[in-house]
């Protein structure tokens, strides 16, 4: 009697380990095919985690500064890659800005999904949808462009900054060689992103490179080279020592602050080029109406401004350096180096 009930139990545990098994076999088979029609909506789940993930690893930048496409990259890069299964290769391309966001394509197994990231790293849109069309109520979307659409005899060339922003400093030391090495053949502008990021100091500061600009343009190159030296502020050293009539200067920023009225969240000096253009952080660049999207070293900043015009002048041939220089005052440069950070980011400062 034992024995039969002994075998009696083997035999239960048998037919149980064979359902066991079976249904097992079952799962896996519908999860693969689940995998294999679903896996777009599956890699965008993942990108949506993996984005609300790097917020947290940004929350530093996140109240200044964009954050770096290459942050985003390597972030979705590491979350996906930790939430495939073994062997599946996972391939995130360059992100790039496009329409206001970044756009990241990921290729999973040989799937490549588009998703569009926030400039923040905050947001994730895993689909796009396009206003273009009949009726066009916004007229035609932005698309990426590298080279000026309207040609002229002297290109109309603005780069706008915020005076404190790291990455304005940046494009600014970029600019300035390809602006010096064209002259009088192009007609530059500094111009202001309308709201100001780095407090007071900012505004007052947007102010006076205003107004230097207007009063003495030909000592604005000579005073931001100065200016980018230190962090600390170098405003009335940098006028003196390059000449620059301080009592006027005083009394243009007066008379521009009662017109104007700026302030850190309305900064209106150029508040009409900014709605124009779409100026939503620094640095901004645009040749004869065209915002340009360019490396932020000179030879591509040369490249770039070439593009505008109908004939181009021989000094567009001029070999200027293609590495790109670092953001921030040459004091925070330094230090970034000595702790072995990178100081050749192409990010931006904005909300």
């Amino acid at each position: 009697m034992n024995k039969s009930k002994q075998e009696e139990s083997g035999s239960n545990k048998k037919d149980y380990a064979a359902v066991v098994f079976a249904k097992t076999k079952e799962f896996a088979r519908k999860t693969s095919e689940v995998w294999n029609e679903n896996k777009k909506t599956i890699i965008i789940v993942f990108l949506a985690v993996a984005l609300s993930a790097a917020s947290v690893a940004f929350r530093q930048y996140q109240k200044k500064y964009y954050v770096s496409p290459q942050d985003v990259k390597t972030a979705v890069q590491k979350f996906v890659e930790g939430n495939m299964q073994p062997g599946i290769e996972v391939e995130v391309a360059d992100p790039v800005k496009e329409s206001g966001v970044y756009k990241v394509t990921v290729t999973v197994d040989d799937q490549s999904v588009d998703a569009y990231v926030s400039t923040d790293g905050k947001k994730l849109f895993p689909q796009v949808i396009s206003l273009v069309g009949e009726p066009n109520v916004l007229g035609e979307m932005d698309t990426i462009k590298t080279e000026a659409e309207n040609k002229s005899e002297v290109p109309e060339v603005d780069l706008y900054v915020m005076s404190y922003c790291p990455y304005g400093l940046q494009a600014e030391r970029g600019i300035l060689p390809a602006v010096e090495a064209l002259g009088n053949k192009i007609k530059f502008n500094l111009k202001f992103v309308g709201y100001a990021m780095h407090g007071q100091k900012e505004v007052d500061e947007n102010l006076n490179q205003y107004c230097i600009q207007k009063v003495q343009p030909e000592k604005l190159a000579q005073y931001l080279k100065c200016f980018w030296k230190k962090s600390t502020g170098t405003s009335d050293v940098c006028m003196k020592s390059v000449g620059i009539n301080s009592y006027k200067i005083k009394s243009c920023v007066s008379e521009t602050n009662k017109q104007f009225s700026p302030t850190e969240k309305n900064f209106t000096l150029n508040k009409e080029d900014n709605d124009k253009y779409g100026v939503e952080g620094s640095p901004a660049f645009v040749v004869n109406g065209t915002v340009i999207s360019t490396g932020r070293d000179s030879a591509s900043f040369l490249r770039a401004i070439c593009s505008g015009f109908e004939n181009q002048p021989e000094e567009c041939s001029k070999t200027l350096s293609s590495e790109t220089p670092g953001p921030g005052f040459d004091d925070q440069i330094e230090a970034a180096k000595v702790k072995g950070a990178a100081t050749d980011s192409a990010a931006s400062c904005g909300e």
